[in-house]
C-alpha cells in the first residue's frame, strides 16, 4: 500500500475535520493527483472543495474505512472522540495528525494499529507554501510517504517530538504574527500619504522580496539590515523607532507564549 504511493500511484486519503487547514489540505492533495475525501458537520461550508475533486461527507468512519492514508485535522479537543470512533478502521493505515499539542504516545493508544504521525503545517498550505515540520517513529517507504503527501503543502522537516510545540508556537503560528506586521507597514505607509493599494503592495512585495533574499543567499538577517543602513540615513532612523518599541523582545514573547499553549494542550491530551 504504501510502495505505491512512494512510486508516484495516487493514493486514496481521508481529511477528518474541513476547518480552515483540512480544506487547504485536502485541496492540496487532490491537486497533486489522490483521491480525496474531507469530512465535515456542515458541508454547505466546503461546498467549493467539489470544485477541485475534493469528495464531501459527515460520515467519519465512512471516511476512514475507505482511505489508505488518514489526515487528522479536527480541533485538539475533539481527537480523542475522533479517533475512538474510528480507531478499529486504521490497522496498518497512515494517521497523520495536524492537531496542535497531541503528541505520539495520545495518538498511539487511541489508535494502536495505525502508523502514527504528528505534523505541523502552517496557512500557506493554501498557496502551497507551507513550512510542515513532522515526528514520526516509522522509517524507511513509510517516511517517503510521509514526506511525499506532506511535500504538496510546501516544504517540510522531520524533527524530534520535543521540538514540535515550538514549531507549533514559530511556523505554525507565524503568518498570523506575520500579518500584524504587515498591517502594521501598510498603516505607516498610509499615515505618510501613500494610496491604500499601492502602501499594500509595497508592504507585500518588501516582505516576499526580503524572504526571497535571505532563503537563495542564506545570508544571516543582520547583514542584509546592513546592506539597508547608511549612516545618517533613513533607513537607521526607522531601526531606532522599532528597537525602542522593542519589537523583537515582542515577537520573542509570541513565540514562547504559542509554545507554552501547545505544551499545555499536550499535557491535557
Amino acid at each position: 500500500m504504501l510502495r505505491a504511493s512512494v512510486l508516484g500511484v495516487a493514493m486514496r486519503v481521508a481529511v477528518m475535520g474541513a476547518g480552515t487547514i483540512g480544506s487547504a489540505v485536502a485541496k492540496a492533495l487532490s491537486e497533486s493527483g489522490h483521491e480525496v475525501v474531507a469530512t465535515r458537520r456542515n458541508l454547505e461550508k466546503v461546498k467549493w472543495l467539489e470544485e477541485y475533486g475534493v469528495r464531501l461527507t459527515r460520515d467519519n468512519r465512512e471516511a476512514a474505512e475507505w482511505a489508505e492514508v488518514v489526515f487528522l485535522a479536527v480541533k485538539p479537543g475533539k481527537v480523542g472522540q475522533v479517533l475512538e470512533e474510528v480507531s478499529g478502521l486504521l490497522e496498518g493505515k497512515l494517521l497523520i495528525s495536524l492537531a496542535a499539542g497531541i503528541g505520539l504516545d495520545y495518538l498511539g493508544r487511541l489508535a494502536p494499529e495505525a502508523k502514527v504521525v504528528r505534523a505541523m503545517p502552517n496557512i500557506a498550505v493554501l498557496v502551497g507554501e507551507s513550512f510542515t515540520a513532522y515526528s514520526t517513529n516509522l522509517g524507511g517507504e513509510e517516511v517517503e510517504t510521509v514526506e511525499k503527501l506532506l511535500r504538496t503543502f510546501g516544504d517540510c522537516i522531520r524533527v524530534e517530538e520535543e521540538h514540535m510545540d515550538a514549531i507549533t508556537g514559530l511556523s505554525g503560528s507565524g503568518p498570523a504574527y506575520v500579518t500584524v506586521f504587515l498591517e502594521a507597514m501598510v498603516y505607516g505607509g498610509l499615515r505618510v500619504g501613500l494610496p491604500r493599494e499601492i502602501a499594500r503592495k509595497a508592504s507585500l512585495q518588501t516582505l516576499l522580496g526580503t524572504a526571497k533574499l535571505l532563503m537563495e543567499t542564506e545570508k544571516h538577517p543582520a547583514e542584509v539590515r546592513e546592506w539597508v543602513i547608511t549612516p545618517g540615513g533613513t533607513t537607521i532612523d526607522g531601526i531606532f523607532e522599532l528597537e525602542e518599541g522593542k519589537i523583537r523582545t515582542a515577537v520573542m514573547k509570541a513565540v514562547d507564549a504559542a509554545t507554552k499553549k501547545s505544551r499545555i494542550l499536550s499535557r491535557k491530551a
